[in-house]
């Protein structure tokens, strides 16, 4: 918020700036000062917490800014732009390969006429012969068919003349080509190749010292199509036919179901995920496989906006309360805050402090005097003056150090009209626990009445008014998650395993999948790590890292300084791609795991603990974030479809050190907004794991982090930021007051939540081994309940007690038995003397 004239320091007044210094706030909101030993609360509904409010004047120039990012989060980017990221540019001779191999196979049937010329019953019919061609047993033959569909897929781009047309031409190819059944034996194909892992092409691949693109040939050629018909078919045209809209319905479904080798398609290239990172089949095109995994795994399970949709049905299902908000619409709302200051802008600041002399700060340090009036409605400046007296000795000249360079002077005289302009609101609703309920309301007996009856939330006999009121605006705003629903059925299911009935899990893609992923997912979350180390910024070239470079590198190396260029962004841009597909992978995996039931949410989630997750991505930011989101690794003259249709100009060193005009790399801030998220969901709630934020040292890489004038990151970030406060100390947070400021600004207020303090117990680091112990116990007993039929409690399972039954029953015995059966018949049978009157009584 701005601060009236009345309040400016004298260098403002003077004339050194046209901008009007910034009101920070800070407020920081202490629970049960009652039960901490101070005086009792008054009961003023919210105003039963003691409230701390700190005004600090900043100059604004002081900062170093860096301009807004017009930046807008979604499930990908542009339809184009995907489509670009799937070529290397190393890959561009082959665009007219596969329009020779096209042109080929047509002529031979078709001589006078161009694709775009002929009927649907011609197209269709040609399909057909192509879809047969991919039988033949002839690798050559049948690597030329491929890419003879590869180019039908790629929209026949030597008859467009335009992008537009391209695009349009893709569509309609690839509906024919699907509706043909094409899609199925090229899936076919490449389970093929993997299963065989192309074993001439694995065995010279292993042997060889470096690996190139001819290795991956076939394998290219085929994942290239299913990517193109996937991202294609998933983009929705209002333009589209209602056949072409049931096609693409059934293919969801198809796609995520376990129609393919009896698994869905995801889970075979997991297999792939992990069969390369085994050092098994170094040559597959791992770039080409992760983002095929992701575009799977987005269309058959959905989105953000599909996610959202499915909680508020999950909700309804449940009799929950709605939403607070719709999250997406408050985050794409939210402005970036300024960053905080450099240590450049620091050491500017000290020396113009140095050259000026210290004025104190003024601090109102408690509001519960203040309650009998309202702070908002009297502007009389003898007020002030009193407010001034009453705390002076608090706080004596004790400046912040982001924020010393211009303090507020006493308070001026003023026109009546003159007011501080205070902000409407917070963005976010506050939230309240059953837990937190339940831990007040314990403190409270404790303090109070000196017993506690535990699991009660509305029993108050005996509590002063004050505690009454803040119990009922806790409940006013408790929120209960579809987690904590889960938890509850899961634990009676395991108390009452016979009375609890069978449960009826509903068989939806999500299910699919995790049912699918379930026996391998450590090891598959071990390999999308390794990978993502591999492909980041900050990882040194190591001889036991993984070569991700295999679909990117030319037989020939380079010879000249523009080859050299260009290579050397294209292996930037091939590893950007890759660490945008495998953010996008795992947070959706997270999300949807989580709202499909929590414990398979928090599976996934301990794996990735297990496997150092946390510190992989604190490295990851631990670089020049700035300089990552800014990057400019693409040349956009050799981006599919342009580089079909256009005449390509001639490439420069100097175009290639320019790049592309944009203010900022969509994939690289949409992969750092992820990472965020993902790093958030591992530590929510898990006190353990944000102890491991703290011992990693976290927060200097999170706060530069922040510099990144970006809403959506920023907010992951003070979400971070948030959670470990308690753990930094004192002195930090008195460092920090900006940050502290934007953390009050922008992140949603658990009401009893000490984050700007140390004094509760959570914030107390003992026995957190003993909480993921837990967690994982919780954890195997769900998915062997579940998923593992064949470990059922044998006490459980039904008796057979029909002797015809079974005395019928077929035994297998061994051979050895049956070869000296007369003499086992005569040694433990005749031989020993049997009351059979007392036997069958």
């Amino acid at each position: 918020c701005q601060v009236p004239k009345r309040l400016w320091p004298p260098s403002f007044l003077n004339g050194r700036s046209l901008e009007p210094p910034t009101l920070f706030l800070v407020l920081a909101v202490r629970p049960n000062s009652a039960i901490e030993g101070d005086r009792p609360l008054s009961g003023r509904g919210l105003n039963t917490f003691r409230m701390h409010c700190i005004c600090v004047c900043a100059p604004t120039q002081g900062f170093s800014e860096s301009p807004d990012l017009e930046f807008e989060y979604a499930d990908t980017d542009k339809w184009s732009a995907e489509l670009s990221e799937l070529y290397s540019y190393t890959e561009g001779p082959e665009f007219l390969l596969n329009r020779k191999c096209f042109e080929e196979e047509f002529r031979t049937h078709v001589s006078d006429k161009k694709w775009t010329e002929l009927d649907v019953a011609q197209h269709r019919a040609h399909a057909m012969r192509l879809l047969d061609g991919l039988e033949v047993i002839t690798r050559e033959k049948r690597l030329k068919v491929s890419r003879a569909i590869l180019y039908m897929v790629q929209g026949t781009f030597a008859e467009c003349s335009s992008e537009a047309e391209v695009q349009h031409w893709m569509r309609y190819n690839i509906f024919l080509l699907l509706d043909v059944g094409t899609f199925t034996a090229l899936v076919e194909l490449v389970s093929l190749l993997h299963k065989m892992c192309n074993s001439a092409a694995c065995s010279s691949a292993v042997r060889k010292p470096a690996i190139s693109l001819a290795d991956s040939t076939d394998l290219r050629v085929l994942l290239n199509i299913i990517y193109l018909m996937v991202v294609t078919i998933q983009q929705e045209d209002p333009a589209d036919s209602p056949e072409w809209r049931a096609t693409r319905e059934t293919f969801k479904t198809e796609l995520g179901s376990p129609l393919y080798n009896n698994e869905p398609i995801s889970v075979m290239l997991f297999g792939m995920v992990t069969k390369f990172c085994s050092g098994h089949a170094p040559h597959f095109p791992m770039k080409k496989v992760l983002m095929l995994l992701w575009k799977s795994i987005l269309f058959t399970l959905g989105g953000f906006e599909q996610l959202q949709n499915i909680k508020v049905r999950k909700r309804e299902e449940l009799r929950l309360p709605p939403l607070p908000e719709d999250s997406i619409r408050v985050i794409r709302s939210m402005r970036a805050a300024s960053p905080p200051a450099s240590a450049s802008d620091l050491i500017e600041q000290q020396q113009k402090r140095a050259r000026r002399e210290h004025k104190s700060l003024i601090k109102q340090d408690n509001l519960d005097a203040f309650n009998e009036k309202d702070p908002y409605k009297s502007d009389d400046p003898r007020e002030d003056e009193d407010d001034n007296d009453d705390n002076d000795n608090s706080m004596e000249a004790e400046p912040f150090p982001m924020e010393r360079d211009e303090v507020m002077p006493p308070p001026i005289l003023h026109p009546p009209s003159e007011r501080v302009n205070f902000p409407k609101g917070l963005p976010w609703a506050p939230k309240v626990r059953e837990k937190d309920i339940e831990h007040f309301l314990e403190s409270s007996r404790s303090k109070f009445i000196g017993y506690t009856l535990g699991n009660d939330t509305d029993t108050v006999v005996g509590l002063p008014r004050p505690i009454h009121e803040s119990i009922r605006t806790l409940k006013q705003h408790k929120y209960i998650s579809i987690a904590e629903i889960q938890i509850a059925k899961e634990d009676e299911f395991q108390k009452t395993p016979l009375s609890g009935g069978e449960e009826d899990v509903e068989m939806c893609s999500t299910e699919l999948l995790y049912q699918g992923i379930l026996p391998s997912l450590p090891q598959y979350m071990i390999a999308l790590l390794k990978i993502l180390l591999a492909a980041a910024p900050t990882s040194k070239a190591k001889t036991d890292s993984i070569n991700i470079l295999a679909d990117v590198l030319p037989e020939e190396m380079p010879t000249t300084v523009l080859q050299s260029m260009k290579l050397g962004v294209d292996v930037n841009r091939h590893k950007e791609i890759i660490v945008k597909s495998i953010s996008a992978i795992l947070l959706l995996l997270l999300k949807h795991f989580k709202l499909n039931h929590v414990y398979q949410f928090e599976y996934m989630a301990q794996h990735l603990v297990f496997a150092n997750c946390i510190p992989l991505i604190l490295k990851f930011f631990n670089q020049n974030i700035i300089s990552y989101i800014t990057a400019k690794n693409s040349i956009s003259v050799l981006d599919f479809p342009y580089c079909v249709v256009h005449e390509l100009p001639e490439l420069t060193a100097e175009s290639l050190e320019a790049g592309d005009i944009n203010q900022f790399c969509w994939r690289n801030l949409f992969s750092c907004i992820n990472l965020l998220r993902i790093l958030n969901k591992l530590t929510k709630w898990k006190h353990s794991r944000t102890m491991m934020l703290v011992v990693f040292k976290s927060a200097p890489i999170l706060k530069r982090a922040l510099k990144v004038k970006q809403a959506m990151m920023q907010l992951y970030v003070l979400k971070l930021l948030k959670v470990q406060t308690k753990y930094l100390g004192r002195q930090w947070r008195k460092s920090n007051m900006k940050t502290m400021s934007a953390i009050y600004q922008k992140v949603r207020h658990r009401l009893n939540d000490d984050w700007a303090y140390g004094n509760d117990l959570d914030a107390r680091p003992w026995d957190f081994q003993a909480e993921e112990c837990a967690l994982r116990a919780n954890i195997e007993c769900f998915n062997s309940r579940r998923y593992d039929k064949n470990q059922r409690n044998p006490d459980f399972l039904p008796v057979d007690n029909c002797l015809q039954s079974v005395l019928g029953q077929r035994v297998d015995l061994p051979e050895d038995f049956q070869m000296n059966y007369d003499l086992w018949l005569e040694r433990e049978v005749f031989s020993k003397p049997i009351s059979w009157e007392e036997l069958l009584q």
